[in-house]
């Protein structure tokens, strides 16, 4: 078994209102950066996990956006693996 450390990325789907980036780019234009086109705001999420290869790590961590980390109507996500440590044995 060996333990994968993944980063996954929410973000809002393109298109659907993002109240909070919205404020920040309004608050961003106020205090002087009009340059500023659009923000969105997401979130990331770092997880440890054991698992016997970096496929079944990054295939149940899709189910976990699915289930719980994201909301499937208003979110996508992407899955990426940041390192694998193998396990020492026992």
């Amino acid at each position: 078994m060996s333990q994968f450390q993944l980063e996954i990325r929410v973000k809002p789907r393109p298109g659907l209102l993002d109240p909070q980036g919205k404020a920040i780019h309004n608050a961003l234009h106020s205090l002087g950066w009009d340059s500023i086109e659009d923000v969105r705001v997401g979130k990331v999420i770092y997880l440890e996990l054991e698992a016997d290869s970096r496929e079944i790590a990054v295939d149940r961590v899709h189910a976990m956006c699915r289930k719980l980390l994201s909301n499937p109507v208003t979110e996508d996500f992407e899955v990426s693996v940041s390192e694998e440590v193998e396990a020492e044995p026992l």
